[in-house]
């Protein structure tokens, strides 16, 4: 079955960035402009946090905040979950959907290599069940000998 590597190799390695001192509005303009959900929270090579599009709504808006004023440090989410890019797909899927996280950063050895969304790896999961089906059609009719 296929792990994250595989995954990582047909995604990509790029991974967007932020400073903890940065602000929120810093964040939601590079969301919007990468087209993306989440930022990793970076010190030098060190993941400090994550920072969502929902954390964003959440703890700022919702709480009558500013996002001019708020620093990422304020509402990132700190206590970071990493799986290795060793790891089966299925694995990755249940552990996301267990911890009720959209994001996992993906280490090879000590080097980031890659951060999935729920959605890169529902997109794969479904892909992967298409061939599986696929194969098993040309199988039960008898095509591709």
């Amino acid at each position: 079955m296929a792990t994250v590597r595989d995954m990582i190799r047909k995604k990509g390695r790029e991974v967007f960035t932020i400073a903890p001192q940065a602000t929120v509005l810093d964040a939601l303009k590079m969301m919007a402009e990468h087209n993306i959900g989440a930022l990793l929270v970076m010190t030098k090579d060190t993941i400090e946090g994550i920072v969502s599009e929902r954390d964003c709504i959440r703890k700022v808006e919702l709480m009558g905040r500013n996002a001019k004023d708020t620093k990422i440090n304020e509402i990132m989410t700190s206590d970071v979950i990493t799986v290795d890019s060793s790891q089966p797909l299925e694995a990755c899927m249940s552990l996301m959907i267990e911890k009720n996280i959209r994001h996992l950063p993906v280490y090879d050895g000590g080097e980031l290599v890659g951060l999935l969304s729920m959605r890169d790896v529902l997109k794969e999961v479904i892909e992967v069940q298409q061939m599986m089906l696929s194969q098993l059609e040309r199988y039960i009719t008898g095509g591709g000998r």
